[in-house]
C-alpha cells in the first residue's frame, strides 16, 4: 500500500521530542508499505530527506512557539496550503494518514480526498477547538462556532479516525458515532529506553548532584505545562531541607519567565537544562528518579497523552502528576507514581518522603517499567493501528 503521511511538526530520534509519527513510519514501511512523510521546517526551501529509510519531504513554513495565536494560525494554514499542493504530485496514493495538531491540517486532508479521491484516516491528538477555548485562548462566539463545525467536517469526511486517549476517542464518537475511532496512545519504547540502576556518574558530577534524589521535567516548556507548580514543588522542597534535585529540560515561550521567578524566589534546587534529543535524554532518565507530568488545570487537558509519561515508564521511573484524569488513574492502579494537587503543594513532602526508602522506590519503578512493557509497549500499539488501518 503507499501511504502519505502528513505531519507538521514531524522528528526523529536525533531531534528529540516527540517521536511519535517517527514510530508509527516505522512501523507501516516495517509492514511492507511504501511511506511518504510530508512535513515542515524553519528553514527557507523545500527539501527532501531519506532518514532511517523515510523519505521526508521538508516544505518551508516558520513557526516558534513564542509565536502569538494569530501568528501560529497563518502558520497552520500555510503549511496545509502547501501540503496539499505537495500532496498532489504524488500518484497512486491509496490512503493519507493525516495527524493533528493542528487541526487546520484538515483542510489538507478534505480537498486532498475531494479533489484527488484520496481517503484519509485522521489522528485526533488534541481535542482542538475544545482546548483553546478552555484556554481561553479563542473568545470569539463566531470563532468558536467556525472552529466547531470544521472540527465535524474533518471527522465527518474522514474514512476512520485515530485517538490518542480515551477521553479524546468518546468526545469524537459522539460527534461522528458512524465512523469507527480506535484508541491508540502515545507509545513505550521499551527497547530503546530501559530501567537501569547504574547512574551516569559524569552527569552526576556536572550537576554537582552526588546523593541527591533527582526529580525531572522533561519536554515542552509553554504555558499549558504550568511549570510554575514545578518551582513551587521545589522551593517546597528547599524550604523544608529535602535533599531533592530539579531538573528542567525543553524549551518554549515561559523559559525566561520561569528563570526569572526562580530567581526571585531564591529556588537554588532547580536547574535549567536545553532541549536535547533522544539519546542524550536517556542519558539524563538514568540519573532521574522521579518524572513530573505537568500542565495547567483545566478539564480538558486530562485528556492528553504526554509523551514525557510513556518515556518516563519504559525508563522506570516513578511518576509524579498534578492533573486528575486518565494518565492519574494508570500510575494509581499499578502503583508507580502518585497525584499531587497543584492547588496544595504544600502535602509534597509527605508525598515524596516514603520514596526516599530505596525498596519502596525500587518497587514502584519496576511497576512503572511493568506497565509500559505490558499496556504501552510501542510493537504492540502499532501492530494494533496497523491492523485497524488495514481492516
Amino acid at each position: 500500500m503507499n501511504i502519505l503521511y502528513i505531519h507538521q511538526y514531524f522528528r526523529t530520534p536525533s531531534e528529540g521530542g516527540a517521536i511519535r509519527s517517527y514510530y508509527i513510519a516505522q512501523g507501516m514501511t516495517h509492514a511492507g508499505h511504501h511511506v511518504e512523510i510530508i512535513s515542515a521546517h524553519n528553514k527557507n526551501d523545500y527539501i527532501k530527506k531519506k532518514i532511517d529509510g523515510l523519505s521526508i519531504h521538508y516544505l518551508p513554513v516558520k513557526y516558534d512557539n513564542h509565536f502569538n495565536f494569530l501568528r501560529r494560525l497563518y502558520s497552520f494554514l500555510i503549511f496545509a496550503h502547501k501540503a496539499y499542493h505537495l500532496s498532489k504530485k504524488f500518484k497512486d496514493i491509496d490512503v493519507a494518514y493525516i495527524t493533528s495538531t493542528p487541526l487546520t491540517v484538515g483542510l489538507t486532508a478534505i480537498k486532498l480526498k475531494r479533489k484527488t479521491g484520496v481517503p484519509y484516516i485522521f489522528e485526533v491528538r488534541d481535542l482542538w477547538p475544545e482546548a483553546p477555548i478552555q484556554l481561553g485562548i479563542i473568545k470569539s462566539s463566531v470563532f468558536k462556532y467556525i472552529s466547531r463545525k470544521f472540527e465535524l467536517a474533518v471527522y465527518k469526511q474522514a474514512s476512520k479516525i485515530v485517538a490518542l486517549s480515551p477521553g479524546t476517542q468518546e468526545h469524537v464518537a459522539k460527534l461522528v458515532p458512524e465512523r469507527p475511532v480506535h484508541f491508540c496512545s502515545n507509545m513505550s519504547d521499551c527497547e530503546f529506553f530501559e530501567k537501569t540502576a547504574v547512574k551516569n556518574v559524569s552527569l552526576l558530577k556536572k550537576h554537582n548532584i552526588n546523593d541527591a534524589f533527582v526529580i525531572s521535567y522533561f519536554g515542552a516548556i509553554g504555558r499549558v505545562n504550568a511549570l510554575e507548580y514545578f518551582l513551587d514543588l521545589a522551593k517546597i522542597s528547599n524550604d523544608a531541607g529535602l535533599d531533592i534535585k530539579f531538573l528542567m529540560i525543553g524549551e518554549g515561550a515561559m523559559v525566561d519567565s520561569l528563570k526569572k521567578m526562580a530567581k526571585s524566589n531564591y529556588i537554588t534546587n532547580l536547574e535549567f537544562i536545553p532541549h536535547m534529543n533522544k539519546y542524550t535524554l536517556k542519558d539524563y532518565l538514568s540519573i532521574t528518579d522521579a518524572a513530573f507530568i505537568s500542565f495547567a488545570d483545566f478539564p480538558i487537558l486530562e485528556h492528553n497523552s504526554p509523551n514525557k509519561f510513556f518515556d518516563a515508564i519504559a525508563s522506570g521511573k516513578l511518576v509524579i502528576v498534578n492533573t486528575k484524569g486518565w494518565i492519574k488513574e494508570h500510575i494509581e492502579k499499578n502503583k508507580c507514581g502518585f497525584y499531587i494537587d497543584p492547588k496544595n503543594p504544600d502535602h509534597f513532602p509527605s508525598k515524596i518522603n516514603p520514596f526516599f526508602n530505596e525498596p519502596r522506590l525500587a518497587e514502584f519503578q519496576k511497576n512503572a517499567r511493568k506497565l509500559a512493557e505490558n499496556t504501552f509497549e510501542k510493537k504492540k500499539l502499532i501492530g494494533n493501528l496497523m491492523d485497524f488501518m488495514m481492516s
